[in-house]
C-alpha cells in the first residue's frame, strides 16, 4: 500500500529522521495558514499523489510570497498530475504539502527494499541524488551503491556510517547522514514497509540532513499489526478496478488489455497471460481466485473483471486440484444469472470433477466457448476479443 509524502514524513519523523516543517492543505486559505505557521520567506508547495517525478511534471512549486502559495494550491488541487510514472491518465491531486524551503549543499539518494534472491534488506544509495536519479541508474550504474543487511542482525550504526562515507560526504556531514540512514532503517523494519525511498536526502548548508521527499510502500499483509497505518490508504490514488477487487478479497492487478482473466493459482495465471500475449492478444488483468473458490467468489470475480470497460472477452482457466471444477462451473452460472455479461466467455476446465463441471456449463443459457487446453483457450479468447472490437 502506497501512502502520500506527508504521511511518509510523519512516520519517518516518528523514528527520528529529520524533515522540514510542513503541513497538508486542500484549500488556498489552508495552504497560506500553513505557510504562516511554518514561517520564513520561501515555501515549496507539492502535489500529493502516489507518484514520483512530480517536479518534472510541474507538481512541485517554489513560492516566495503567500499569494504565490495560494496560487500554486489553486493550480494543483483538483487537477490531474501526469508524470512518467502515472501513465497518460495521471493521478488526481486532492491536497498539497506546504513545506519550508531549504538551502541545499548536497543531494544524495537513499532507499530501502528487499532483495528476494538473498532474503536480505537492500540499502541503495547514490551521491547523485535528485530528479535525474533514473537517468544516472541507466547511464552510470557504478554510481549506485548497494548494501545487503542481514535482517537477523539489522543495520548497525557502523553500517550506516559506512554508507554515508561511500557517498563522499564531508567529515562534518557524516554524523547527520548516518543518523538519518539508521533511523530510516528502523522505520522500514518496524513499520513493515516494503520500500522506503528518500530522494533527495539533502545535506543543507548548515550541515543538517533532511528528507526533502519521502515515499513509503507498506506491506498490506502486515497492516493488521498497524491499525494507524491502515487508515492512511487513499482509494482516490488507486486503480478503481483494484480497489473493488481488494475490498472483495481478490488478488487482482489491472492491466491495459482487452481480455479479462479469471484463473486459479498465480503460476497458472502468469502462464495464461503469457499465452494470451503469444496468441496476439492483451490481457486486461491478473486475477487469482485462489485454490478453494466458492461459487460466490467466482461470481464476485466476474464483477471485478467487468469493472473494466475495455474488456471485450473473458477467459476462465481453471486447473482444479484443491478446487473442484463443478464449484467453478456453478460460480460461472451464478455470475451469468446475476451479472450482465455482454462479452464472449471462454472457459477451460481441467482436474477434479471436470466432467461434472462441463455438464453444468452445457446447461447454461448464455453461450460459452469451451476450450480443451491453455493454448486453445488463449487462441479462442483472442479471436473472440477481436470479433468484439469496434471497427477502426
Amino acid at each position: 500500500m502506497d501512502i502520500h509524502e506527508y504521511q511518509a514524513k510523519r512516520i519517518l519523523a516518528r523514528y527520528g529522521v529529520p524533515v522540514a516543517r510542513g503541513g497538508v492543505a486542500s484549500l488556498p486559505e489552508e495552504a497560506v495558514a500553513e505557510a504562516k505557521e511554518i514561517g520564513g520567506d520561501k515555501w515549496v508547495v507539492k502535489a500529493q499523489v502516489h507518484s514520483g517525478a512530480r517536479g518534472k511534471a510541474g507538481g512541485v512549486i517554489l513560492c516566495r510570497t503567500e499569494e504565490e502559495v495560494a496560487a500554486a494550491t489553486r493550480k494543483l488541487v483538483g487537477s490531474r498530475l501526469v508524470t512518467i510514472q502515472t501513465g497518460p491518465a495521471g493521478k488526481p491531486v486532492g491536497s498539497v504539502y506546504v513545506e519550508a524551503a531549504s538551502t541545499i549543499d548536497r543531494e544524495v539518494y537513499l532507499s530501502f527494499t528487499y532483495d528476494r534472491a538473498t532474503q536480505n534488506v537492500m540499502v541503495v544509495a547514490s551521491a547523485a541524488g535528485g530528479m535525474d536519479i533514473e537517468e544516472v541508474a541507466r547511464t552510470e550504474p557504478d554510481r549506485i551503491k548497494r548494501v545487503l543487511v542481514d535482517p537477523a542482525v539489522g543495520l548497525r550504526p557502523f553500517h550506516a556510517r559506512a554508507i554515508a562515507l561511500s557517498l563522499g560526504l564531508g567529515k562534518a556531514q557524516l554524523g547527520p547522514a548516518a543518523h538519518a540512514i539508521h533511523a530510516c532503517y528502523r522505520a522500514f523494519w518496524e513499520a513493515d514497509a516494503t520500500m522506503i525511498e528518500i530522494n533527495p536526502l539533502a545535506i543543507t548548508t548548515e550541515g543538517k540532513a533532511l528528507a526533502l521527499d519521502a515515499k513509503i510502500s507498506l506491506d498490506e499483509n502486515a497492516l493488521y499489526r498497524h491499525g494507524d497505518l491502515a487508515e492512511l490508504r487513499d482509494p482516490t490514488q488507486e486503480d478503481p478496478r483494484e480497489t473493488f477487487a481488494s475490498d472483495k478479497g481478490l488478488a487482482y492487478v489491472g492491466l491495459d488489455g482487452t481480455i479479462g482473466c479469471i484463473i486459479n493459482g498465480a503460476g497458472l495465471a502468469m502462464a495464461t497471460l503469457d499465452m494470451i500475449k503469444l496468441a496476439g492478444g492483451e490481457p486486461a488483468n491478473f486475477l487469482d481466485i485462489g485454490g478453494a473458490a466458492s461459487p460466490e467468489r467466482v461470481a464476485t470475480s466476474f464483477r471485478a473483471v467487468l469493472q473494466d470497460p475495455k474488456v471485450e472477452a473473458i477467459l476462465v482457466n481453471i486447473f482444479a486440484g484443491i478446487n473442484r471444477c463443478d464449484w467453478i462451473a456453478e460460480g460461472v452460472i451464478k455470475a451469468l444469472n446475476e451479472v450482465s455479461v455482454k462479452v464472449p466467455l471462454v472457459v477451460r476446465l481441467a482436474g477434479t470433477n471436470v466432467d461434472e463441471g462441463m455438464a453444468i456449463l452445457s446447461r447454461a443459457e448464455h453461450p460459452i466457448i469451451i476450450a480443451d487446453s491453455l493454448a486453445d483457450a488463449a487462441t479462442k479468447a483472442v479471436a473472440a476479443s477481436r470479433a468484439m472490437a469496434p471497427a477502426e
